[in-house]
């Protein structure tokens, strides 16, 4: 059964300089415990889609088509009222940037009582005790003292950590972790991922992972949405995707991703760059200008979505 379900979902943003056509008809569908990895170079749309998720979209957004399901609730037709209630408590977000995320006035502890007092019952008297409880959780070295400090007085691991105590702290159904290891070490990467996997795996939580990391992806992810200018390009279990990649753009992915095995002579880059998505005259497939294998039908026409091996989709006219 789908915890979430998107349905030819399409957004756009007026702009002073014109519409910009960010999604276009993506599908996506997470179960419960699953773990969703959502990759793409940066421009994609990936954290587009995640705020039209929480409907947390910039007052220049309209959602022109499509529907967002979650457990049953429509989530673009529910008011703000109804949608507070949802967000915090059934869906939480890991933000990219844990500093700008986190209100830098306020001491740490306060900011995950507030959470627990918008979306639990827990008592004021029990409310210390439980954010202290919290903070162990994510494994914050002496989280009695951290309780009382400020963002600034963290380092940018801590930092993330605290954000992974806020978006649990109410025992969500998903979480959308965004970028959630950006500016951070590798060492420092590894123990923030386990943790967020573990945590996931203790609770049967289902998990949106946005990266532009296949390798990230590729270590923790059951399966893995490929996005490219606004589209779902492709959509595989995460074995069968690095195994047979049907996309033009996944096999370039994948090609320009490091491996350990491999010399870095060998990495292929992606020629050209993203279209332009304020013009009105977009190619039916948005990765036309960088496709070796584009053809004249490429340009106009509904792009296909054409199904391989079970749960392997494609949205390509000339697939691999």
């Amino acid at each position: 059964m789908n915890l979430l379900e998107v349905k030819n979902l399409s957004l756009e943003f007026r702009t002073r300089s014109g519409t910009v056509h960010a999604l276009q008809d993506l599908d996506l569908e997470v179960k419960k415990g699953e773990t969703v990895g959502i990759v793409g170079e940066s421009g994609s749309g990936k954290s587009v889609l995640s705020f039209a998720i929480l409907r947390i979209l910039d007052a220049a957004a309209r959602v022109t088509s499509g529907s967002i399901t979650f457990a049953g609730m429509d989530m673009l037709g529910s008011n703000e009222r109804a949608l507070q209630e949802i967000r915090g408590r059934e869906i939480s977000m890991i933000f990219q940037n844990p500093r700008t995320a986190l209100n830098p006035i306020r001491r740490i502890g306060r900011q995950i009582e507030d959470v627990l007092a918008t979306h639990t019952t827990t008592l004021r008297v029990d409310m210390k005790k439980r954010a202290i409880e919290a903070l162990a959780k994510v494994r914050i070295p002496d989280p009695e003292r951290r309780y009382s400090a400020y963002p600034f007085e963290l380092s940018g691991g801590q930092c993330q950590r605290v954000m992974i105590a806020l978006a649990l702290a109410c025992n969500p159904q998903l979480l959308i972790a965004d970028e959630p290891t950006t500016g951070l070490d590798v060492t420092t990467q590894a123990a923030i991922m386990e943790l967020v996997s573990s945590l996931a795996r203790e609770r049967k939580m289902a998990t949106i992972l946005i990266t532009h990391d296949l390798a990230l992806a590729s270590e923790y992810c059951d399966r893995i949405v490929v996005m490219h200018a606004g589209h779902m390009v492709e959509a595989a279990p995460t074995g069968a995707l690095f195994k047979s990649p049907r996309h033009p753009y996944t096999a370039r992915l994948i090609a320009s991703t490091p491996a350990p095995e491999q010399s870095i002579s060998t990495l292929a880059s992606i020629p050209g760059n993203l279209p332009d998505l304020r013009r009105d005259d977009l190619p039916s497939c948005r990765f036309l200008k960088r496709c070796e294998r584009a053809q004249e039908d490429c340009v106009s026409g509904s792009l296909p979505s054409m199904e391989f091996e079970q749960a392997h989709s494609v949205r390509c006219f000339h697939p691999l």
